[in-house]
């Protein structure tokens, strides 16, 4: 795996290569940027250059195939170390920081990196799901941020800088991820066998917002399916509330038993809702409306049917994202859908029909 391989993220590269020739690497990071664009790919990128055997630090530029880089491939390098939430888990635990009570830190990542390297000059850690620290968590890694070891890079990947605490962006150098280009995640999607045709790649690519993992989701034709009735649902600006919700409720549940896997469903359904209102935002302030013809066809029919006003659909899209903290709080998707619903419901009537009192109006818990 050569830098050849990333793409999209040219800019970081040269930078970090700039840092790396005068010898200032930061010792901590933050990498932040949309899900799927290929965050963690870059920091296993980064680290297999730092320890690469063959090529120098300064190069920033690994053989890929000396022992050393084929470890950091594998995750198997003694002077790596790479956490993740574990699938079952709401939260990144924090025995895998700091060890469980018995053993705290004298186990865990930050005890880990405090460790001379084992081979090579340099020890490397990645912390991927940073979205999943909570203050408990954060805080533990407080003084490996501020201090970090000799010799040692920290990496964290995080969706949004600002769903980290202050006090560990403060402590971070940011490095700021873009959303990928069409072509860069067709690219993507042919060259890892995800397909082989073009045609449905590029189908795909045109739903994934920049996101090779969004874009893996839209191969679901059950999804692209249901995307359709669903934006067909919200142009029509009288919204059936209680029919759209069992609708919305009946699709999360078919996801599985796992509520994991409901969760990831319901977090599609949000995706397409902000979409649609993050396009009428646009249309409402003279802007053209941009994607699919899937997606332009329901804003051009919402906008026909009455809608005008930008802070209405300001007021939705908001909402949309209130509902996807929920489900990252963990709340009952059941829950999530009947309030979430019901509330961009009454804020897509029609003045004359909408509630005089709908600002202040409470249907479900906010966060």
């Amino acid at each position: 795996m050569t830098w050849t391989d990333i793409r999209g993220h040219a800019e970081i590269v040269e930078q970090l290569r700039h840092s790396a020739k005068k010898g200032r690497l930061a010792g901590t990071y933050l990498f932040a940027g949309p899900a799927g664009i290929g965050k963690r790919t870059f920091a296993t990128k980064l680290a297999q250059s730092l320890l690469c055997e063959v090529n120098s630090e300064a190069a920033l530029n690994p053989c890929g195939h000396c022992p050393a880089c084929q470890q950091v491939t594998a995750l198997s390098h003694p002077d790596l170390e790479v956490i993740s939430k574990p699938p079952d888990k709401s939260l990144l635990p924090l025995e895998l920081l700091i060890g469980d009570r018995e053993h705290r830190m004298q186990e865990g990542l930050c005890h880990r990196i405090s460790l001379k390297p084992s081979r090579g000059g340099r020890k490397v850690a990645i912390i991927d799901d940073a979205d999943y620290l909570n203050q408990e968590g954060a805080n533990a890694l407080l003084k490996t941020l501020e201090e970090p070891p000799a010799r040692a890079v920290l990496i964290l990947i995080t969706t949004s800088a600002q769903r980290q605490l202050p006090t560990v962006r403060s402590r971070c150098q940011i490095l700021r991820f873009q959303p990928l280009s069409f072509d860069d995640v067709v690219e993507v999607l042919l060259s890892r066998e995800y397909t082989a045709s073009r045609e449905e790649a590029e189908a795909w690519a045109a739903l994934g917002d920049g996101s090779v993992s969004q874009a893996l989701a839209w191969s679901e034709a059950g999804l692209r399916e249901f995307r359709e009735q669903f934006l067909n649902h919200l142009a029509d600006n009288d919204l059936p509330s209680y029919e759209l919700a069992k609708f919305v409720s009946t699709f999360v549940e078919e996801a599985g038993k796992e509520a994991s896997d409901r969760r990831n469903r319901l977090r599609h359904v949000l995706t397409i809702a902000n979409a649609f209102y993050r396009q009428l935002c646009h249309v409402t302030q003279g802007l053209p409306a941009t994607g699919d013809p899937v997606l332009t066809g329901a804003v051009t029919r919402s906008m026909n049917s009455g809608w005008s006003r930008s802070d209405k659909a300001a007021s939705c899209l908001e909402r949309c994202m209130e509902a996807e903290a929920q489900v990252d709080a963990n709340a009952q998707p059941v829950t999530i859908i009947e309030c979430w619903i019901d509330e961009v419901a009454q804020m897509s009537l029609p003045a004359q029909r909408a509630p005089a009192n709908l600002s202040s109006q409470k249907t479900g818990p906010r966060r």
